[in-house]
């Protein structure tokens, strides 16, 4: 055989590489990657979790059997914890503060984020795709934990009784009650700020 026949015969051939993949199967490579939902960045997960409103959402959407609830649920629920009262005992304005402000900014800045998907038209929300990147950062709502009265009164106790230690005379400077007073007012007054800062939307 000639060389040009051989040449002739070697291009007549099938390419095997070539033929499609049969049906199911899949070529080396091609195999479908499923899309993951991108990681969060750090400044967006923190944002989003230092207010205790959009905390209160997360922990309620996840103890929900399907992790969704309509708005007027949650707006209940959230204004019951921050006003300390049953949902039954809510006022209409209690209700419609936290309504709007859910509405309006905490759960559109956290639909954008994709940690929770908002649907404004049917007033529902469920937990979104990234939901779960900031569970290592979510941690207890410490509000709940901080029993605020308890702070008031032990301040109050302990200034009380190093103002009356003064005042039997035990101090070596009649001005050292003075500053225990001042002491007292002071660390009453942070802590009541610190109070008023986690009651903020």
């Amino acid at each position: 055989m000639t060389s040009s026949n051989m040449s002739a015969t070697a291009t007549e051939e099938p390419n095997l590489s070539s033929e499609p993949p049969a049906e199911g199967e899949t070529e080396p490579g091609d195999g479908e990657v499923e899309d993951e939902p991108s990681q969060l960045p750090l400044d967006i997960v923190f944002e989003i979790l230092k207010n205790r409103r959009r905390r209160r959402v997360l922990h309620h959407l996840k103890e929900q059997e399907d992790n969704s609830i309509d708005l007027g649920s949650l707006a209940e629920h959230v204004a019951a914890l921050e006003n300390d009262k049953s949902v039954a005992a809510l006022t209409s304005g209690e209700r419609k503060r936290v309504y709007v402000g859910l509405y309006q900014c905490h759960l559109p800045k956290m639909n954008d984020a994709d940690v929770v998907d908002f649907d404004r038209n049917r007033g529902t929300i469920e937990l979104g795709e990234t939901a779960d990147q900031l569970d290592e950062y979510l941690g207890v709502d410490t509000e709940a934990e901080r029993p605020w009265p308890q702070y008031y009164l032990g301040i109050t106790l302990v200034g009380a009784g190093l103002f009356l230690i003064g005042q039997a005379g035990f101090y070596p400077a009649d001005w050292l009650s003075s500053a225990v007073v001042l002491v007292m007012v002071a660390a009453l007054a942070g802590c009541a700020v610190a109070h008023a800062r986690t009651q903020r939307d």
